[in-house]
């Protein structure tokens, strides 16, 4: 029966006695090895990506995976079982291989796939004791410096218009600057001015050359280009903007708000007020400040006035500081900024930060407000700017031309994308002994007012107070404007100097009314007062004649504090010293930070131990007094 079924298998016809035994297994063979071949051509007919990404799998699964101890134990007994079984012999006594057909057909090539699998066994072994080929070795790495990005300004930032840092060694003459108005030149004289600092005679001509073919367009017929400036303290920042705004608005004949100054402060808008007041005497040019010193009623009265039903300008220029300047956009329908032409932003890296109260867009679009003014045929009629084409500069329109002044202006495009500039030109003294690749990598390098001297005093938190008393009362310098961190220490300060006598001191912070501030400052200006302890209310923009030493009671946290503090002094070329406390945990920070800014030099002074000795007695005392008076003060709050 098993031999019929073996030629059924095989397709042939039962033949007895016909074939042998020996003939039927060679068949057999052939048979199995024949059926091999055709199943490996039909997996070599597989596309060849798929097959070699097949084999690849397979080859990774072997070196990575261990077999398991069950596939080892299994092939161990197969192969026991081939070694144990007997062999059949043949007709004439010699041993004949028995094969067996395998469950998938393997046939002939069995044994080649026990040997493979050894040969996969022994490799996997071996890999396990070193790194697979095609995989990282982790560990060993190696120490490789980072190659340091620098930063790549635009081209206006990094190439600007240089200005002279030494001011009394570049003097300009009146009559050497563009042509200058007869009302401006006799201002000037009146003031006893015939010369002009290094940054007014470069930003003079340049805003007056915007406006050469009047208010409605720029040169060419394009739209002016906007001025940034950036200059130390006291290098005459405030008339650059100033007289080129008063000679170009005096041609104006309908009063209309066309200039407008916006400042960080009460006190320095007030201080900008006084010169554009000074500058339009006598040219019927009006300005007004919108400062919170009036009430909202009377600054809203100053700005227009109702004729024949109609309201109407009272103001051509207008000072003002963001948060009031934001109540009259909102609140008062008479406020109009729709024929503005200059927008000036003073002190401006300081006006960026507090562009979180939304007072640039604001005023931006009151300027170009839709559905007001002219008619929309009307050439005077304006749109907000877009890209420059023949259709939007015909009908040309009033370019709204903003102008930057800071002695710390960002170099940080990011910040000052956020102001929307057109084709801004910088005026700069920062990179006047720098080539603009190094200018790039050090972005926080500011000019300092070339008749300053700096130094730091090394001391204790409880030293302070009796090294400010030497300074005062043994060196006698004087005037001193001390700053201090906060408005809370500047009052412990002036409390303690009062009680130990013997200084004509006054403090000035946001405590005070803005009344009481304006007499502050004039008495220290008038001289009669020796010191003037302030927060940095005072360090921003505001010019105080006559200051000849600054102290930083406490040091600040940011060189741009330092760098507006320190430049009270030293101030149109003179000369000026400063002074800061230092703890000994403050000066290694802090020195580095002041000179990675760009200071000429800091130097050391070193007070004796000895010299404050003859004060302590007395200071001890009025420190308890001091602890009784802020008691006082507490117990009636």
């Amino acid at each position: 029966m098993s031999l019929f079924l073996m030629n059924r298998y095989l397709g042939e016809e039962e033949e007895d006695g016909s074939v042998s035994k020996e003939s039927r297994s060679q068949a057999l063979l052939a048979k199995l090895q024949q059926k091999a071949k055709e199943k490996q051509k039909k997996s070599e007919d597989l596309p060849g990506d798929h097959l070699e990404q097949k084999r690849r799998e397979e080859r990774r699964r072997k070196r990575t995976s261990p077999p398991a101890a069950d596939d080892i134990n299994e092939t161990k007994r197969t192969k026991k079982s081939v070694k144990e079984r007997p062999q059949k012999k043949s007709p004439s006594g010699d041993p004949v291989e028995t094969v067996s057909e395998p469950p998938g057909g393997g046939g002939a090539e069995d044994t080649g796939g026990h040997k493979e699998e050894e040969d996969s066994l022994k490799q996997s072994s071996e890999t396990s004791h070193s790194a697979p080929a095609g995989f990282t070795v982790l560990g060993g790495f190696e120490s490789r410096p980072v190659q340091k990005v620098n930063r790549v300004l635009p081209q206006w930032l990094a190439e600007p218009d240089v200005i002279h840092r030494d001011i009394r060694r570049h003097l300009v003459p009146i009559a050497d600057v563009s042509p200058l108005s007869p009302h401006i030149l006799k201002t000037l004289h009146t003031q006893g001015i015939m010369e002009l600092f290094p940054v007014q005679a470069e930003v003079i001509p340049a805003i007056l050359e915007s406006a050469t073919q009047g208010l409605l367009i720029g040169r060419g017929g394009y739209k002016p280009r906007d001025i940034c400036v950036s200059a130390p303290t006291g290098s005459g920042k405030t008339l650059s903007f100033v007289i080129p705004v008063v000679q170009v608005l005096m041609e104006r004949v309908v009063c209309e708000v066309r200039a407008l100054a916006v400042l960080p402060t009460k006190e320095l808008a007030q201080q900008v007020y006084k010169v554009f007041s000074c500058y339009t005497e006598g040219t019927g040019l009006k300005v007004v400040m919108l400062a919170g010193q009036k009430s909202f009623a009377a600054e809203q009265a100053s700005l227009s006035e109702l004729r024949g039903g109609v309201a109407r300008s009272l103001a051509d220029i207008i000072v003002a500081t963001p948060g009031r300047l934001v109540d009259h956009i909102n609140k008062n329908s008479g406020f109009c900024l729709e024929h503005l032409r200059f927008l000036i932003i003073d002190e401006a890296d300081r006006m960026i930060d507090s562009m979180h109260q939304s007072w640039l867009s604001q005023a931006v679009k009151a300027v170009y407000r839709p559905g007001s003014g002219p008619e929309p045929g009307s050439m005077f009629r304006r749109t907000v700017p877009a890209h420059i084409t023949a259709a939007s500069l015909s009908p040309p329109q009033v370019p709204l031309q903003k102008l930057l002044f800071s002695a710390t202006l960002t170099q940080n495009p990011e910040k000052l994308q956020q102001l929307g500039l057109h084709q801004p030109r910088l005026f700069s003294s920062a990179h006047s002994s720098t080539t603009p690749e190094a200018a790039t990598q050090k972005p926080d390098r500011f000019d300092f007012p070339e008749g300053l001297t700096e130094y730091y005093v090394p001391c204790t938190l409880s030293k302070k107070p009796l090294l400010l008393l030497h300074f005062i009362l043994r060196m006698k310098l004087r005037p001193v404007l001390c700053f201090t961190n906060s408005r809370e220490t500047a009052h412990r300060l002036h409390l303690l100097l009062q009680l130990f006598g013997g200084v004509q001191a006054a403090e000035f912070s946001s405590r005070l009314s803005p009344a009481e501030r304006k007499r502050t400052l004039r008495d220290f200006e008038q001289g009669k007062l020796q010191l003037l302890i302030s927060t940095d209310a005072a360090a921003r923009g505001i010019d105080i004649s006559g200051v000849k030493y600054v102290v930083n009671y406490d040091a600040p946290q940011y060189v741009r504090t330092y760098v507006h503090r320190v430049g009270r002094t030293a101030r149109a070329g003179k000369a000026g010293l400063a002074f800061t406390f230092l703890l000994s945990v403050q000066e290694k920070n802090f020195l580095q930070m002041v000179v990675d800014a760009g200071s000429p030099g800091i130097q050391k002074q070193m007070v004796k131990p000895q010299n404050l000795k003859s004060l302590e007695v007395q200071y001890e005392r009025t420190l308890q007094e001091l602890a009784d008076v802020i008691k006082g003060e507490k117990t009636k709050q």
